[in-house]
């Protein structure tokens, strides 16, 4: 299950998505845009920038930028820095592979194969969609001109 700490993460990144390169957002504007606290989103943006995924910049007109295209970010990247591997299980982990505590026989695991697939057909989602594609889902999505405003990246469920 995909944790609260990464559902912020991704309302953020997709936040800095929406956002022209050249326009940096503040921590508390990602917060107010994500609906996260602040300061457990700044713990978030932190990891991300070690991670070189955004680059902070300091001072007054400071912020947060992304570091690569919201093309070349995908959602299984952020997830891998916030959560971890995608897999259901250590032993069908292609980042940090281990054999289950609890399994007498990698080769003979009944549960092997079905957790494999399952790694795979999520990977395969969330590797192909990125930033980008999420940007471009909630600007779709959003009121025309004149109706409700305050649309944000919550709305596609994340």
């Amino acid at each position: 299950m995909l944790s609260q700490k990464a559902r912020y993460a991704l309302r953020a990144m997709v936040e800095l998505a929406r956002e022209s390169p050249l326009r940096q957002l503040t921590a508390k504007d990602l917060s107010a845009r994500a609906g996260a606290p602040r300061k457990f989103l700044e713990a978030i943006l932190l990891e991300l920038c070690r991670r070189h995924i955004i680059i902070s910049r300091r001072g007054k007109f400071g912020g947060y930028v992304l570091a690569r295209p919201p093309t070349d970010i995908s959602f299984a990247e952020i997830i891998r820095v916030i959560d971890g591997p995608l897999a259901l299980a250590p032993c069908v982990s292609q980042m940090a592979f281990r054999k289950c505590d609890d399994c007498p026989d990698l080769e003979t695991c009944a549960l092997r194969p079905a957790l494999r697939q399952a790694r795979d057909a999520t990977a395969a989602v969330l590797e192909g969609y990125t930033l980008a594609a999420a940007a471009a889902e909630t600007e779709r999505s959003e009121p025309p001109p004149g109706g409700p405003q305050g649309s944000s990246v919550g709305d596609i469920g994340l």
